[in-house]
């Protein structure tokens, strides 16, 4: 997940700490008591809520650690998705379906007590890096799977931490006797192209009460944290071979029309809005230079601040595409495959999150803060550890990473926070990431986040006026808009799911079945 903190409108300080360029262990004396301290009283859901996560603690350290010593790539996730689905079938749940919207390694599944009553989702997710794969060691060694692949962004965590949620919450529901329904929806790829995305254009979140998620993090934070809407597009080139040396005027090389896109794009900038980012990369550029290349492709990300925005400069950039292979005499192909939006805070949720969150025991052995710090030294980072506090709530902000997240908050209120797994300035997508995920310190995160969400999650579904609340939020801040799905609507599934997969879970049926039904 592309999710990360950025330079917020506070105080110096406070915005050192978050982006972690001033991470030194002086930092915590200058920090005022006041801020230390913040916070409500504890909600009175907060001990049950740590009662019910130790009794499926083993489950979710079995989650966590399983799905880090087996790590998989987006769309590749079978075993890790398995694991999941494995906890919860012994749980009780039903498993309402693998395969969700198309998509293998995704699924959903459901517990109901009694009639009616809320509908409460959680969101756990478990595709690994490339290039991250890290041994539980505070320095560069190889992990369960070599260095190819590895949890650097600490979905193991993170989806232990959901599920495990959901099985809490179950428990607290089943004492209090209260009516509703949790579901878990297995959210596969969100590195890439997430699962959650199509399963909103499905409609599965649309009769949610509300839905709620954490994401590992070097700080312990929630808030009104916006992300950005993204599109991804291929723009690729074709033209004709030629002999570079001998008639080169016979050719028309697609990647000098792929390198005028390029060019096209620069010139742009001056004219774009702060909020924008557009960054690129050239995936096809031809095989040797002495033959004139036939194709030439581009891969392009796209985010600006909501959908409206990003769908305008969009458009710029085809036209950009469009004018790069007339000026080259090429021909282009433009592969709209891929689109999140933005994600909508709900201040509601957020509040009650911070509650929860200030209510936890944070505490670090030395040994994991000797970890911690060894491996900030390893990469040349001042040694300030783990952060050992809940910061204050953030106030509105806009950061330029996206997550699919995005998708399901503009289908129900979302309450998204983040808890320290990781020290003190080292970003996501990165080793110390993987290699705290299967540590202690990751365990702590993993039951942590599972307490704040069965906790809220619990609130949820006993206060109708809570949910009121998060829900004219909700409704205030979509303002009437239609959620429209950015897929391009004869997209059936992402790229890149093994065909073993695809013929394993039926997915021609399936495909034929969807293409039936697009008007």
């Amino acid at each position: 997940m592309s999710f990360e903190f950025p330079d917020p409108p506070i105080d110096s300080l406070r915005r050192k700490l978050l982006i972690g360029s001033l991470a030194s262990t002086a930092v915590w004396a200058l920090m005022p008591a006041a801020a230390k301290a913040e916070g409500a009283a504890a909600p009175a859901s907060a001990k049950t809520a740590r009662d019910a996560v130790e009794t499926v603690r083993e489950a979710i350290l079995r989650l966590s650690r399983e799905v880090w010593n087996n790590p998989e790539l987006s769309l590749h996730e079978e075993v890790s998705s398995e694991i999941h689905l494995r906890e919860l079938r012994a749980a009780g749940f039903t498993i309402v379906s693998t395969g969700t919207s198309g998509i293998p390694t995704a699924f959903l599944a459901e517990w109901t007590q009694g009639e009616g009553g809320p509908k409460i989702g959680f969101l756990p997710e478990y595709d690994a890096l490339p290039g991250l794969g890290n041994a539980a060691e505070p320095r560069q060694t190889p992990g369960p799977a070599g260095v190819e692949v590895g949890h650097g962004c600490g979905h193991n965590m993170l989806g232990a931490g959901c599920t495990g949620a959901a099985l809490a919450l179950k428990k607290m529901m089943i004492d209090g006797g209260h009516a509703g329904t949790i579901r878990v929806y297995g959210c596969a790829a969100e590195e890439t192209e997430g699962a959650k995305v199509y399963m909103a254009r499905d409609g599965l979140f649309d009769d949610l009460d509300a839905a709620l998620a954490w994401h590992p993090g070097p700080v312990n934070a929630t808030g009104l944290l916006r992300t950005a809407a993204v599109n991804m597009l291929r723009i690729r080139y074709s033209g004709r071979t030629a002999h570079a040396g001998v008639d080169p005027w016979e050719g028309r090389s697609a990647l000098k029309g792929a390198e005028l896109f390029g060019t096209g794009i620069q010139f742009m900038r001056e004219h774009l809005k702060p909020t924008t980012r557009l960054h690129y990369v050239y995936s096809d550029g031809g095989g040797t230079p002495n033959v004139i290349p036939d194709t030439a492709e581009v891969l392009i990300m796209i985010r600006d601040q909501d959908r409206a925005d990003v769908d305008a400069v969009t458009t710029w950039v085809r036209d950009v595409a469009n004018g790069a292979a007339t000026s080259t005499q090429t021909t282009v192909a433009i592969d709209h495959f891929f689109g999140m939006h933005d994600l909508l805070p709900n201040e509601t949720l957020v509040q009650r999150l911070h509650d929860h969150m200030t209510a936890l025991p944070i505490e670090w052995t030395e040994d994991e803060q000797v970890f911690a710090k060894t491996c900030q030294r390893e990469m040349g980072l001042p040694e300030a550890g783990l952060m050992p506090i809940v910061i204050p709530p953030l106030p509105e902000i806009t950061t330029g990473g996206g997550t699919d997240v995005g998708d399901v908050s503009y289908n129900t209120p979302t309450g998204l926070f983040a808890l320290a797994t990781m020290p003190i300035g080292v970003g996501l997508h990165t080793w110390p990431v993987t290699a705290c995920g299967g540590t202690s310190i990751g365990d702590k995160g993993s039951i942590l986040s599972a307490v704040v969400m069965a906790g809220v999650g619990y609130d949820l579904i006993v206060d109708a006026e809570l949910r009121a609340a998060a829900r004219a939020d909700f409704d205030r801040r979509k303002a009437g808009r239609k959620y429209v799905s950015p897929l391009p609507k004869d997209r059936v599934r992402p790229d890149g799911i093994p065909s073993r997969l695809l013929m394993r879970d039926g997915f021609d049926e399936f495909a034929a079945g969807y293409r039936e039904k697009q008007p």
